[in-house]
């Protein structure tokens, strides 16, 4: 694998422990700030939007540039994003600094997902950007339980202040090793809006949307759940976190193998396992080990669809990768948000914390529908998906 590679897959782990560090900080930004904890979690569902919007604007605006170009750009908005996190003096400006941040996101997933398949063989492709998405993973598994620590120890604006100095890092690194010589063929502004046309890369997207919905009703109330219902303490909860961390940087490697052998197949088979593990930690959330056990599955088999719905989207798109490859990023953040609040529902109506899983469970049927009907009706680009 190439050099570049392992700079976008830092890139990734700077990324994603700026979006979901906050969420162990917000005691922490509360009391600064002087706002109550569910204030705070606004700061969450900000950087969201700002990624669901950002996403495909930013994509426009950079569609005619250099991709080298418009990661440096993108990651040098990531730097003064952090750093005015780092220097916010009340919570307006905090949530005006999240918003900046998050811009950068989809369009730096969607385009570096774009460069890193085209850094290898094409039979390489899934697995490229799954080696880029390990990085996001591990900001799950490292990052934030160390910026927590950190921000729990020397305050939360040193946690932004470490991710600011990764950020430089990571913009020298990506000066460094990303190649100067753009791919053949580069799409102008007019041919990247002609792909949203396509039927097959919106059930494409669809399929996004209700994978990560079905990923987010369940992994939202996970604590509460593992807290009320399985009985674990605090420190145990922290634990099973931890090794659902490990469970989706597995599932990212396997993912992207298995989509490299065949894409079809391995969406499908995924969508099934995620359907079958969430019904089963419906039962198996009562008892501490099978519950950990399950989620264990459950954490590898999610996380092994994430780089084969990246490249999915492309190859229904492959006329234009920087946008659809960045709409796919915020349709994973639109899943979240559709996930967390059909698993809110399910409490909200009585139903119980242990109706959660089968919520989830509903979801990835849909999604794996989804994936049948996309693949019955149309027909990917075979220039990307040799396979399918």
């Amino acid at each position: 694998m190439p050099h570049a590679l392992l700079v976008l897959a830092l890139s990734a782990f700077a990324i994603g422990t700026t979006e979901f560090v906050i969420m162990g900080l917000l005691p922490e930004v509360a009391g600064d700030l002087g706002v109550s904890i569910p204030g705070a979690g606004w700061l969450v569902t900000g950087y969201a939007l700002g990624v669901a919007i950002g996403a495909p604007f930013m994509a426009l605006v950079t569609a005619s540039w250099p991709r080298r170009a418009a990661l440096l750009a993108l990651m040098g908005i990531f730097i003064g994003g952090n750093l005015f996190c780092a220097l916010a003096g009340d919570y307006q400006m905090l949530m005006l600094a999240r918003v900046i941040t998050a811009l950068c996101h989809g369009a730096f997933f969607g385009i570096g997902s774009v460069v890193a398949a085209s850094l290898v063989p094409a039979n390489r492709r899934a697995s490229a950007v799954a080696l880029m998405f390990t990085g996001l993973t591990l900001a799950n598994v490292l990052g934030v339980p160390l910026g927590t620590a950190l921000g729990q120890y020397a305050g939360w604006r040193s946690t932004f202040w470490a991710v600011t100095l990764i950020g430089i890092v990571t913009l020298v690194g990506l000066w460094r090793v990303l190649p100067k010589a753009e791919p053949a063929g580069k799409p102008d502004l007019r041919g990247e809006i002609r792909a949203l046309g396509s039927a097959g890369l919106w059930l494409a997207l669809s399929s996004t949307v209700l994978f990560s919905a079905s990923m987010f009703a369940l992994f939202t109330y996970i604590a509460p759940l593992l807290g009320e219902v399985t009985g674990l303490s605090p420190g145990g909860i922290t634990w099973t976190l931890l090794l659902i961390g490990l469970g989706l940087t597995l599932g990212n490697v396997l993912g992207g193998r298995l989509a490299d052998w065949h894409l079809r197949t391995t969406l499908l088979g995924v969508f099934a396992a995620m359907a079958l593990v969430s019904t089963l930690f419906a039962w198996t959330s009562r008892a501490p080990i099978p519950a950990e056990l399950t989620l264990f599955l459950w954490a590898t088999a999610t996380f092994a669809a994430v780089p084969a719905l990246q490249v999915n989207v492309v190859a229904f798109g492959r006329s234009a990768p920087n946008l659809v490859s960045t709409l796919n990023i915020g349709a994973f953040n639109l899943g979240n948000a559709l996930g967390a609040w059909i698993g809110g529902l399910v409490i909200a109506e009585g139903f119980g914390l242990t109706r959660v899983p089968l919520a989830a469970a509903v979801l990835a049927v849909l999604a794996l529908l989804a994936t049948l009907l996309t693949f019955s009706t149309h027909n990917p680009e075979p220039a990307l998906v040799l396979n399918d």
